[in-house]
């Protein structure tokens, strides 16, 4: 079986033509086999797409053929299976939601750390450690000692902010998301709110992950990445995890031996919180699914993240 390459991107860059960029990409991925998500927004572009390893490479080759997309940032994994059933190319306000206007990463970003100097910033009693993203995601594992925003969407994060002062203080601020795009938005808006020592780790925690040894590393746990594979762990292998077909949260094994899980309708983090008619349509899908399971074709409702934000 061919190994599936799967690959998280994005580069901000000036793109007033954006709009007109959607059709031509949709068609070239669409060429090539290759599925997933990429948004597009006057800002740049940003994504998760997977697929044979040539295919991808020629995807990645036809964005950088656009001189404004040259310098555009790839992360590679792979995987056994393939994470995405069908290829969608969106457009945006932003590649990354905030929700404020005028942050640029490309006039104004915190200090990028490169992951073989990552643990000795963060190990340093000083510096405050911040986890950007969501909180579904940190639940699964995060760095040691981080600050957990709790946040249940990346427009959120400004808030609390400006709502958490005391805690960033005149301290060094080390920051951190899956890949490096939250990062590069979370650093500008606190470099814009007069934050001066803000950094943070250039390729997210997936870069990490695949350069710095398990025994040397400060991470804990699994991360959540924005496909059906769930999470990976170190050197990127994917993680034991699942997520509930209803509530989309993330499931071990052990929530699957409760009895509130039912695969498809309801999980114990969200047992008694969807109503008589949703349980009914959940229970529907989950019947077609595994009748085309029994069939040996793919149900496109199968799709775990076909409904999830990544902000």
């Amino acid at each position: 079986m061919t190994e599936i390459r799967v690959v998280a991107l994005y580069h901000f860059a000036k793109l007033e033509d954006y709009q007109d960029l959607q059709a031509p990409l949709l068609e070239k991925c669409l060429a090539e086999s290759v599925m997933g998500t990429l948004l597009l927004a006057e800002e740049g572009v940003n994504g998760t797409i997977a697929g044979a390893p040539e295919g991808v490479a020629n995807v990645l080759a036809y964005l950088r053929s656009d001189l404004r997309l040259a310098d555009l940032k790839h992360k590679d994994s792979y995987a056994e299976e393939p994470p995405f059933l069908r290829m969608k190319v969106r457009l945006k306000k932003e590649i990354v939601t905030m929700g404020v206007d005028g942050i640029d990463p490309n006039l104004i970003v915190g200090t990028y750390v490169k992951p073989e100097d990552w643990n000795a910033l963060i190990s340093d009693p000083d510096v405050v450690v911040v986890d950007t993203r969501n909180d579904y995601e940190v639940e699964i594992g995060t760095f040691a000692h981080a600050i957990d925003p709790q946040t249940t969407s990346f427009r959120e994060f400004p808030a609390w902010v400006k709502n958490n002062g005391n805690a960033l203080g005149n301290k060094k601020i080390a920051m951190f998301c899956t890949g490096g795009i939250r990062c590069e938005k979370s650093t500008a808006y606190l470099k814009a709110q007069g934050y001066e020592e803000v950094f943070h780790l250039e390729g997210g925690i997936l870069k990490y992950l695949e350069t710095v040894p398990e025994e040397k590393s400060l991470w804990q746990g699994e991360c959540f990445v924005f496909d059906d594979r769930v999470s990976v762990g170190h050197d990127l292998k994917v993680g034991p995890y699942d997520l509930c077909h209803a509530c989309r949260h993330v499931i071990s094994d052990e929530d699957k031996k409760s009895p509130l899980y039912k695969p498809g309708i309801s999980c114990p983090k969200c047992h008694g919180t969807k109503s008589e008619e949703q349980m009914e349509r959940y229970g529907e899908r989950q019947k077609q699914m595994e009748l085309a399971k029994e069939r040996d074709e793919i149900h496109l409702g199968s799709g775990a993240f076909s409904h999830l934000k990544r902000a």
